[in-house]
Parts: C-alpha cells; structure tokens; sequence
C-alpha cells in the first residue's frame, strides 16, 4: 500500500476520531451548564424527590443519613442525575450532528421526531413513577409494615430507589420508538406484532418483576403501561411507517387468495 493511499484512509479516520471528541466534549460542557445551578439547589431537589415517601410516613418518622458524608453525598448525586436528565436533548442533538453526515435524506427526516417523541416518553416515564407509581407504592410500604417497626428509610438506599425506578420507567415508555423502528425497518409488520399480544402481557409482568420491587403493586404499575405502549407503537407504526398499510393490504388478499 503506498503512502498516499495510507493517509486517505487515516485523515477520514482522524476527522472522524475529532469530530466524536468535539461531540463529547459539547455534551459534558451542557452537562456541566446545567448542573452548576442544579447543586446550588441540591437540598432542595432532594426535598421535592422524597415528598411521596415523606408523605406517607407517620408522624414524627423521618429520613434517616447512616454515612457520614450522605447528607451532602445524596443531594449532590442527584443533582448530578438531573443534570444528566435535563441535558439529555442537547446530548441527543450532539449524537444526531455526529451521526447525521452518514444518513441518506430520509433516515434524516425520520431521526428529528424521533429525537423528540422518544426525549418526551423518557420524562413521561419519569413523571409517570413520581406521580401515579411513588405514592401507591410507598404507601403500600408503610402500610404493610410490622407493628412496633418505625419506617425510617436512609436517605442514600431512597436515592438509589427511586433513581431506579425513574431509569425503568424511562427505558419502558420508550416501547412505542422501538417497535416504530423494527416495524420501519422491515423486520416485522404491525399485524404481527398485534398476533403477540397474549405473550407480551406475560412479558410485561416479567419485566415488570425483573425491574421494579418485589411487591405485586409495583409491577401492575409498569406492566399496564407496558402494554398500552405496545398497542400504541403498533398504532403509531401502522399510520406513520411509509407504505405499512398497502404492505397489509397485500397480506389481507395472499391470505384470502
């Protein structure tokens, strides 16, 4: 191989090598933008994130800190992850820049809503479980609770807690974007997936195990909207995914032919 076919081939590498460390670089300064003012409010954050628990516990029971660094460790952690969160458009806007010289012009067309649509389930996750799953779920916690056991719950095992759920039930409500692209991309059609229905209602209860706490509650609350999105994603691949409704069309008269 000569030298000057060598540093063809390098100098694209190495464009593409910066163009990634610029990226990165971009994503951690909005990163950091953001969290600036989030640890000035730290505290306060952690309030407002353990009101459904505080909520629910009896009088004089409180949140408890076991570390010795936890009163300052937990608020910063989660100052921390908001940041991440709040940032998560700018860091989807940054892989798109990176991403998108290599798209034909629809791929690009079809990358912006789904930016966007997938952005919005993700907090829509989030807001779901601090809303509507927190307050049945703690609630249920301290019910159940033996006599003579004051519910008094360490500050860093709570973060750890709910940081989690947040992360199911944003991954979970993204169901309507995946099954939009395997359905765009070919590999299966919307009556299809409509055909797994039975097995999806036995899988949303095993991931609802598998990802939220060992109490019946708390996997109702992510396995029913596990199958709603579904049946949404498969309505949403139907009426948007190009062509999808002739391709149906075709398999309604193969089957009567």
């Amino acid at each position: 191989m000569s030298d000057d076919s060598f540093n063809a081939e390098e100098q694209p590498l190495m464009a593409h090598l910066l163009e990634l460390r610029t990226r990165l670089l971009r994503i951690v300064i909005g990163i950091v933008i953001i969290f600036l003012p989030m640890a000035f409010f730290a505290r306060d954050l952690f309030t407002f994130l353990s009101g459904p628990l505080l909520s629910n516990l009896p009088t004089g029971n409180s949140l408890i800190a076991t570390g010795v660094a936890a009163p300052f460790l937990a608020p910063f952690k989660l100052a921390m992850v908001v940041s991440v969160a709040l940032s998560l458009p700018w860091t989807l806007y940054q892989i798109w820049m990176f991403v998108a010289p290599g798209l034909y012009s629809q791929e690009r067309r079809l990358v912006t809503p789904l930016l966007i649509s997938s952005t919005g389930l993700f907090y829509l996750g989030m807001a779901f479980a601090y809303y509507v799953v927190f307050p049945v779920v703690f609630g249920f916690f301290v019910s159940v609770a033996p006599t003579g056991v004051a519910v008094m719950t360490d500050i860093s095992a709570y973060l750890d807690f709910v940081l989690g759920m947040f992360m199911a039930f944003g991954i979970a409500f993204e169901l309507p974007v995946a099954i939009f692209l395997v359905v765009w991309a070919g590999f299966v059609t919307p009556r299809q997936l409509a055909s797994y229905r039975a097995y999806i209602v036995v899988a949303a209860f095993g991931v609802g195990m598998l990802l939220t706490p060992p109490d019946v509650i708390s996997q109702t609350l992510l396995a029913v909207p596990i199958y709603l999105l579904y049946e949404i994603g498969i309505w949403m691949a139907r009426l948007f995914v190009p062509g999808m409704r002739e391709v149906e069309a075709q398999q309604d008269e193969q089957g009567r032919g």
